[in-house]
Protein backbone atom coordinates (compact mmCIF):
# COMPACT_ATOMS: atom_id res chain seq x y z
CA UNK A 1 0.00 0.00 0.00
CA UNK A 2 1.29 3.30 -0.77
CA UNK A 3 1.34 6.68 1.75
CA UNK A 4 -2.23 8.27 0.22
CA UNK A 5 -4.07 4.68 0.59
CA UNK A 6 -3.01 4.60 3.86
CA UNK A 7 -4.08 7.78 4.50
CA UNK A 8 -7.63 7.42 2.59
CA UNK A 9 -8.19 4.46 5.03
CA UNK A 10 -7.05 6.31 8.21
CA UNK A 11 -9.45 9.27 7.42
CA UNK A 12 -12.04 6.80 7.71
CA UNK A 13 -11.02 6.84 11.62
CA UNK A 14 -12.70 10.20 12.30
CA UNK A 15 -16.03 10.86 13.86
CA UNK A 16 -16.96 13.17 9.98
CA UNK A 17 -16.19 10.00 7.67
CA UNK A 18 -16.25 6.98 10.08
CA UNK A 19 -18.82 4.19 8.69
CA UNK A 20 -16.94 1.53 11.14
CA UNK A 21 -20.16 -1.15 11.62
CA UNK A 22 -18.97 -2.90 14.69
CA UNK A 23 -15.94 -3.09 17.24
CA UNK A 24 -14.95 -6.21 19.33
CA UNK A 25 -11.99 -7.07 21.92
CA UNK A 26 -10.53 -9.15 23.83
CA UNK A 27 -8.81 -8.29 27.76
CA UNK A 28 -6.13 -10.98 28.23
CA UNK A 29 -4.29 -11.28 31.52
CA UNK A 30 -0.51 -11.86 32.02
CA UNK A 31 -1.36 -15.74 32.20
CA UNK A 32 -3.28 -15.60 29.33
CA UNK A 33 -6.58 -15.95 30.63
CA UNK A 34 -9.94 -13.66 28.97
CA UNK A 35 -10.66 -11.46 31.36
CA UNK A 36 -13.21 -10.42 29.81
CA UNK A 37 -14.81 -9.81 26.12
CA UNK A 38 -16.97 -6.48 24.43
CA UNK A 39 -18.54 -6.59 20.94
CA UNK A 40 -21.15 -4.25 19.75
CA UNK A 41 -21.80 -1.47 16.87
CA UNK A 42 -19.57 0.84 16.96
CA UNK A 43 -21.80 3.96 16.59
CA UNK A 44 -23.37 3.36 19.45
CA UNK A 45 -20.73 3.90 21.63
CA UNK A 46 -20.30 7.01 23.76
CA UNK A 47 -18.90 10.14 22.10
CA UNK A 48 -15.67 10.28 24.31
CA UNK A 49 -15.69 6.38 24.04
CA UNK A 50 -15.62 6.58 20.94
CA UNK A 51 -12.70 9.45 20.09
CA UNK A 52 -10.76 6.96 22.21
CA UNK A 53 -10.65 3.88 19.85
CA UNK A 54 -9.79 6.38 17.17
CA UNK A 55 -6.96 7.38 18.53
CA UNK A 56 -5.82 3.82 19.14
CA UNK A 57 -7.09 2.76 15.53
CA UNK A 58 -5.89 5.25 13.98
CA UNK A 59 -1.90 4.52 15.42
CA UNK A 60 -1.89 1.15 13.43
CA UNK A 61 -1.76 3.13 10.25
CA UNK A 62 0.63 5.17 11.22
CA UNK A 63 4.80 5.32 10.94
CA UNK A 64 6.99 4.91 8.07
CA UNK A 65 6.05 2.36 5.18
CA UNK A 66 8.69 0.41 5.34
CA UNK A 67 9.72 0.20 8.27
CA UNK A 68 6.01 0.23 10.80
CA UNK A 69 4.27 -0.73 8.05
CA UNK A 70 4.83 -3.52 6.08
CA UNK A 71 2.70 -4.26 2.82
CA UNK A 72 2.55 -8.41 2.92
CA UNK A 73 1.59 -11.06 0.55
CA UNK A 74 -0.03 -14.27 1.70
CA UNK A 75 1.53 -17.15 0.14
CA UNK A 76 -0.99 -19.73 -2.37
CA UNK A 77 -1.08 -21.98 0.34
CA UNK A 78 -2.31 -19.93 2.92
CA UNK A 79 -5.56 -19.34 0.58
CA UNK A 80 -6.59 -22.67 0.49
CA UNK A 81 -9.68 -23.96 2.64
CA UNK A 82 -7.71 -23.57 6.45
CA UNK A 83 -5.49 -21.05 5.70
CA UNK A 84 -4.75 -17.86 7.47
CA UNK A 85 -6.23 -16.21 4.16
CA UNK A 86 -9.47 -17.77 4.23
CA UNK A 87 -9.42 -17.80 7.87
CA UNK A 88 -9.29 -13.91 7.88
CA UNK A 89 -11.87 -13.58 4.91
CA UNK A 90 -14.70 -15.35 6.51
CA UNK A 91 -13.62 -13.34 9.71
CA UNK A 92 -14.51 -10.50 7.51
CA UNK A 93 -17.13 -11.60 5.82
CA UNK A 94 -18.93 -12.54 9.03
CA UNK A 95 -18.53 -8.98 9.61
CA UNK A 96 -17.33 -9.71 13.00
CA UNK A 97 -20.68 -10.99 14.15
CA UNK A 98 -19.64 -14.75 14.72
CA UNK A 99 -19.00 -15.66 17.59
CA UNK A 100 -16.86 -18.75 17.32
CA UNK A 101 -14.80 -17.60 14.67
CA UNK A 102 -13.84 -14.52 17.24
CA UNK A 103 -13.32 -16.62 19.60
CA UNK A 104 -10.67 -18.37 17.81
CA UNK A 105 -9.38 -15.28 16.22
CA UNK A 106 -8.71 -14.22 19.80
CA UNK A 107 -7.19 -17.59 20.74
CA UNK A 108 -4.70 -17.81 17.60
CA UNK A 109 -3.60 -14.43 19.19
CA UNK A 110 -2.80 -15.52 22.59
CA UNK A 111 -1.19 -18.98 21.60
CA UNK A 112 0.98 -16.58 19.80
CA UNK A 113 1.52 -13.80 20.99
CA UNK A 114 4.67 -13.14 23.20
CA UNK A 115 4.21 -10.53 25.92
CA UNK A 116 4.57 -10.09 29.90
CA UNK A 117 1.84 -8.36 31.04
CA UNK A 118 -1.97 -7.47 30.13
CA UNK A 119 -3.39 -6.68 26.66
CA UNK A 120 -6.32 -5.94 24.90
CA UNK A 121 -6.79 -7.61 21.21
CA UNK A 122 -8.97 -5.00 19.39
CA UNK A 123 -10.56 -5.66 16.08
CA UNK A 124 -13.49 -3.86 14.24
CA UNK A 125 -14.92 -4.37 11.07
CA UNK A 126 -16.23 -1.44 8.04
CA UNK A 127 -17.57 -1.21 4.87
CA UNK A 128 -16.14 2.27 2.92
CA UNK A 129 -17.61 3.12 -0.55
CA UNK A 130 -15.11 3.50 -2.17
CA UNK A 131 -15.57 7.40 -4.26
CA UNK A 132 -14.82 7.64 -7.78
CA UNK A 133 -12.08 10.48 -8.44
CA UNK A 134 -11.20 12.62 -11.23
CA UNK A 135 -7.88 12.58 -13.47
CA UNK A 136 -7.22 15.97 -11.59
CA UNK A 137 -7.55 13.40 -8.32
CA UNK A 138 -10.57 15.12 -7.26
CA UNK A 139 -13.07 13.00 -4.92
CA UNK A 140 -16.26 12.60 -6.45
CA UNK A 141 -18.53 11.67 -3.15
CA UNK A 142 -21.59 10.55 -5.42
CA UNK A 143 -20.13 8.38 -7.99
CA UNK A 144 -19.01 5.43 -5.70
CA UNK A 145 -16.93 2.96 -7.69
CA UNK A 146 -16.43 0.03 -5.45
CA UNK A 147 -16.71 -1.43 -2.06
CA UNK A 148 -13.66 -2.30 0.33
CA UNK A 149 -14.84 -4.27 3.10
CA UNK A 150 -11.90 -4.61 5.72
CA UNK A 151 -11.17 -5.90 9.59
CA UNK A 152 -8.85 -3.76 11.23
CA UNK A 153 -7.07 -4.94 14.41
CA UNK A 154 -4.50 -4.38 16.90
CA UNK A 155 -2.83 -5.19 20.32
CA UNK A 156 -2.60 -2.79 23.32
CA UNK A 157 -0.89 -3.08 26.66
CA UNK A 158 -3.01 -2.89 29.27
CA UNK A 159 -0.70 -1.19 32.43
CA UNK A 160 -1.17 0.73 35.50
CA UNK A 161 -1.18 3.88 35.67
CA UNK A 162 1.37 5.88 37.59
CA UNK A 163 0.95 6.43 41.59
CA UNK A 164 0.22 10.36 42.32
CA UNK A 165 -1.82 13.24 43.73
CA UNK A 166 -5.33 13.62 42.14
CA UNK A 167 -7.11 16.94 43.03
CA UNK A 168 -11.22 16.06 44.51
CA UNK A 169 -13.08 18.65 43.08
CA UNK A 170 -16.21 18.11 44.82
CA UNK A 171 -13.91 17.83 48.74
CA UNK A 172 -11.84 20.36 47.18
CA UNK A 173 -8.57 18.82 48.32
CA UNK A 174 -5.37 16.57 47.11
CA UNK A 175 -6.06 12.84 47.78
CA UNK A 176 -3.90 9.68 46.63
CA UNK A 177 -4.86 8.84 43.25
CA UNK A 178 -6.57 5.44 42.36
CA UNK A 179 -4.47 3.37 40.31
CA UNK A 180 -6.44 2.17 37.45
CA UNK A 181 -5.88 -0.34 34.57
CA UNK A 182 -4.70 1.95 31.20
CA UNK A 183 -5.11 1.03 27.84
CA UNK A 184 -2.21 1.88 25.84
CA UNK A 185 -1.47 2.35 22.37
CA UNK A 186 -1.06 -0.56 20.21
CA UNK A 187 2.07 -1.98 19.94
CA UNK A 188 1.27 -4.23 16.51
CA UNK A 189 -2.03 -4.78 14.21
CA UNK A 190 -2.88 -5.53 10.58
CA UNK A 191 -5.52 -4.24 8.21
CA UNK A 192 -7.18 -6.72 6.06
CA UNK A 193 -7.59 -7.16 3.18
CA UNK A 194 -4.84 -4.57 1.85
CA UNK A 195 -6.11 -1.59 0.05
CA UNK A 196 -4.13 -1.37 -3.07
CA UNK A 197 -4.96 0.47 -6.34
CA UNK A 198 -8.13 2.01 -4.38
CA UNK A 199 -9.57 -1.15 -3.36
CA UNK A 200 -9.89 -4.49 -2.52
CA UNK A 201 -6.54 -6.71 -2.54
CA UNK A 202 -7.46 -10.18 -0.63
CA UNK A 203 -3.99 -11.26 -1.28
CA UNK A 204 -2.22 -8.81 1.08
CA UNK A 205 -2.50 -7.61 4.16
CA UNK A 206 -1.11 -4.28 5.67
CA UNK A 207 1.04 -4.89 8.73
CA UNK A 208 1.87 -2.83 11.42
CA UNK A 209 4.64 -3.06 14.25
CA UNK A 210 5.22 -0.09 16.94
CA UNK A 211 8.70 -0.93 17.12
CA UNK A 212 10.08 -1.95 13.92
CA UNK A 213 12.85 -4.12 14.84
CA UNK A 214 10.28 -5.98 16.28
CA UNK A 215 8.51 -7.57 13.89
CA UNK A 216 6.39 -10.58 15.92
CA UNK A 217 7.46 -13.38 13.55
CA UNK A 218 5.77 -15.93 15.50
CA UNK A 219 2.22 -14.18 15.76
CA UNK A 220 2.71 -12.77 11.99
CA UNK A 221 3.76 -16.63 11.17
CA UNK A 222 0.37 -18.36 12.70
CA UNK A 223 -1.73 -15.44 12.42
CA UNK A 224 -1.37 -13.84 8.84
CA UNK A 225 1.04 -16.92 7.39
CA UNK A 226 3.09 -13.94 5.58
CA UNK A 227 6.76 -13.87 4.84
CA UNK A 228 8.28 -11.14 6.67
CA UNK A 229 11.00 -8.56 4.73
CA UNK A 230 13.71 -7.96 6.95
CA UNK A 231 13.65 -5.71 9.62
CA UNK A 232 14.48 -1.94 8.40
CA UNK A 233 17.63 -2.34 10.71
CA UNK A 234 18.67 -5.91 9.54
CA UNK A 235 18.02 -4.05 5.69
CA UNK A 236 20.74 -1.26 7.15
CA UNK A 237 22.78 -4.15 8.25
CA UNK A 238 23.02 -6.00 5.52
CA UNK A 239 23.60 -3.51 2.96
CA UNK A 240 26.26 -2.09 5.03
CA UNK A 241 28.14 -5.50 5.18
CA UNK A 242 27.37 -6.33 1.24
CA UNK A 243 29.21 -3.03 0.44
CA UNK A 244 32.43 -3.79 3.15
CA UNK A 245 32.64 -6.82 1.32
CA UNK A 246 32.70 -6.38 -2.12
CA UNK A 247 34.70 -3.69 -2.08
CA UNK A 248 37.44 -5.26 0.51
CA UNK A 249 40.41 -2.99 0.27
CA UNK A 250 39.04 -0.35 -1.73
CA UNK A 251 35.89 0.68 1.12
CA UNK A 252 37.36 4.14 1.74
CA UNK A 253 36.00 7.45 2.47
CA UNK A 254 35.55 8.54 -1.49
CA UNK A 255 33.99 5.30 -2.48
CA UNK A 256 31.85 5.19 0.01
CA UNK A 257 30.81 9.05 -0.36
CA UNK A 258 30.13 8.13 -3.96
CA UNK A 259 27.76 5.45 -2.45
CA UNK A 260 26.08 7.95 -0.77
CA UNK A 261 25.77 10.16 -3.17
CA UNK A 262 24.18 7.79 -5.89
CA UNK A 263 20.97 6.80 -3.82
CA UNK A 264 20.72 10.71 -2.46
CA UNK A 265 20.48 11.21 -6.73
CA UNK A 266 17.86 8.28 -6.98
CA UNK A 267 16.23 9.31 -3.48
CA UNK A 268 15.36 13.03 -5.37
CA UNK A 269 14.59 11.62 -8.26
CA UNK A 270 11.73 9.06 -7.51
CA UNK A 271 10.58 11.67 -4.12
CA UNK A 272 7.44 12.11 -5.91
CA UNK A 273 6.25 8.71 -6.39
CA UNK A 274 4.17 6.92 -4.02
CA UNK A 275 5.84 3.45 -3.79
CA UNK A 276 9.09 3.22 -2.06
CA UNK A 277 12.45 2.82 -3.71
CA UNK A 278 13.23 -0.77 -3.81
CA UNK A 279 16.52 -2.46 -4.81
CA UNK A 280 17.09 -5.86 -5.99
CA UNK A 281 20.50 -7.44 -6.48
CA UNK A 282 20.68 -5.56 -10.10
CA UNK A 283 19.70 -2.44 -8.98
CA UNK A 284 22.32 -2.74 -5.64
CA UNK A 285 25.45 -3.73 -8.51
CA UNK A 286 24.61 -0.45 -10.81
CA UNK A 287 24.96 1.80 -8.07
CA UNK A 288 28.16 0.02 -7.05
CA UNK A 289 29.23 0.13 -10.69
CA UNK A 290 27.67 4.02 -11.36
CA UNK A 291 29.82 4.96 -7.90
CA UNK A 292 33.19 3.79 -9.54
CA UNK A 293 33.77 0.23 -7.88
CA UNK A 294 36.15 -1.75 -10.11
CA UNK A 295 34.97 -4.83 -12.46
CA UNK A 296 37.66 -6.86 -10.25
CA UNK A 297 35.15 -6.24 -7.71
CA UNK A 298 32.18 -6.43 -9.16
CA UNK A 299 32.70 -9.63 -9.97
CA UNK A 300 32.29 -11.29 -6.67
CA UNK A 301 28.93 -9.06 -5.87
CA UNK A 302 26.94 -11.72 -6.53
CA UNK A 303 28.54 -14.07 -4.08
CA UNK A 304 28.56 -11.93 -1.32
CA UNK A 305 24.63 -10.86 -2.72
CA UNK A 306 23.95 -14.36 -1.75
CA UNK A 307 25.84 -15.12 1.60
CA UNK A 308 24.88 -11.56 3.38
CA UNK A 309 21.14 -10.30 1.48
CA UNK A 310 20.17 -14.38 0.08
CA UNK A 311 19.31 -14.65 -3.86
CA UNK A 312 15.51 -13.44 -3.25
CA UNK A 313 15.99 -10.29 -0.98
CA UNK A 314 15.23 -6.81 -1.61
CA UNK A 315 16.06 -3.71 0.16
CA UNK A 316 14.36 -0.27 0.48
CA UNK A 317 16.81 2.53 -0.39
CA UNK A 318 15.20 4.17 2.87
CA UNK A 319 16.17 2.09 5.13
CA UNK A 320 19.46 1.07 4.03
CA UNK A 321 21.05 4.91 3.92
CA UNK A 322 19.93 7.78 5.37
CA UNK A 323 20.21 10.30 2.36
CA UNK A 324 19.10 13.65 4.20
CA UNK A 325 22.51 13.53 6.23
CA UNK A 326 26.32 12.32 5.59
CA UNK A 327 27.47 11.31 8.30
CA UNK A 328 31.67 10.43 9.33
CA UNK A 329 32.05 8.86 12.53
CA UNK A 330 34.95 7.67 14.51
CA UNK A 331 35.34 6.71 18.02
CA UNK A 332 35.63 10.24 19.48
CA UNK A 333 34.07 12.17 16.97
CA UNK A 334 31.04 12.50 14.88
CA UNK A 335 30.60 14.74 11.63
CA UNK A 336 27.05 15.25 9.85
CA UNK A 337 27.58 17.21 6.47
CA UNK A 338 24.39 18.22 4.08
CA UNK A 339 23.98 15.69 1.59
CA UNK A 340 24.54 18.41 -0.93
CA UNK A 341 27.88 19.86 0.48
CA UNK A 342 29.83 16.38 0.50
CA UNK A 343 32.35 18.51 -1.51
CA UNK A 344 33.83 20.09 1.76
CA UNK A 345 34.67 17.05 3.21
CA UNK A 346 38.02 15.20 1.90
CA UNK A 347 40.98 13.08 3.30
CA UNK A 348 44.68 14.22 3.60
CA UNK A 349 47.84 12.98 4.78
CA UNK A 350 49.26 15.33 6.96
CA UNK A 351 52.49 14.81 8.45
CA UNK A 352 52.14 11.25 8.13
CA UNK A 353 48.19 10.82 9.58
CA UNK A 354 45.56 10.25 7.47
CA UNK A 355 43.14 12.84 8.54
CA UNK A 356 39.54 14.60 7.55
CA UNK A 357 39.43 17.73 5.87
CA UNK A 358 36.77 19.95 6.28
CA UNK A 359 36.28 23.34 4.42
CA UNK A 360 35.03 26.14 7.01
CA UNK A 361 32.85 28.01 4.79
CA UNK A 362 30.67 31.36 5.87
CA UNK A 363 29.76 31.62 10.02
CA UNK A 364 31.58 28.61 12.13
CA UNK A 365 29.71 28.34 15.50
CA UNK A 366 31.29 26.25 18.59
CA UNK A 367 29.18 25.63 20.97
CA UNK A 368 26.91 28.31 20.36
CA UNK A 369 29.34 30.74 20.31
CA UNK A 370 30.11 32.55 16.72
CA UNK A 371 33.85 31.95 15.81
CA UNK A 372 35.72 35.45 14.05
CA UNK A 373 36.67 34.27 10.51
CA UNK A 374 40.53 33.68 10.77
CA UNK A 375 41.27 34.13 14.22
CA UNK A 376 42.84 31.29 14.91
CA UNK A 377 44.95 31.18 11.84
CA UNK A 378 46.06 34.78 13.34
CA UNK A 379 46.61 33.10 16.46
CA UNK A 380 49.17 30.16 14.97
CA UNK A 381 50.72 33.25 13.27
CA UNK A 382 51.92 35.00 15.97
CA UNK A 383 52.48 31.59 18.49
CA UNK A 384 55.89 31.05 15.16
Amino acid sequence: MTKSEIAEIKKLLTPKKCSITRICGCYVDGEKNKKTELKQAFLALPEEEMFKYFEILRKVLSGTVGKNLLSLEFPLASEEAGGTQEFLLRLRDSGLKDDALLEEFYDRIIENYEYVGNYLILAVHDVYDVPGRTKDGLEMEDASDEVYEYILACICPVELSKPGLSYDAAENTFRNRIRDWVVGLPDTGFLFPAFNDRGSDIHGTLFYSKDPEELKDGLVDQLLGCPLPLSAGSQKETFQTLVEETLGEDCGFEAVKSIHEKLTEMAEEHKDEPQPIVLDRNEVKTILADSGVSNERLAQFDRHYDETAGETTSLLASNVMNTKTFEVKTPDVVIKVNPERTDLIETKVINGRECLVIELGGSVEVNGITLRAGAQFLEDEEAE
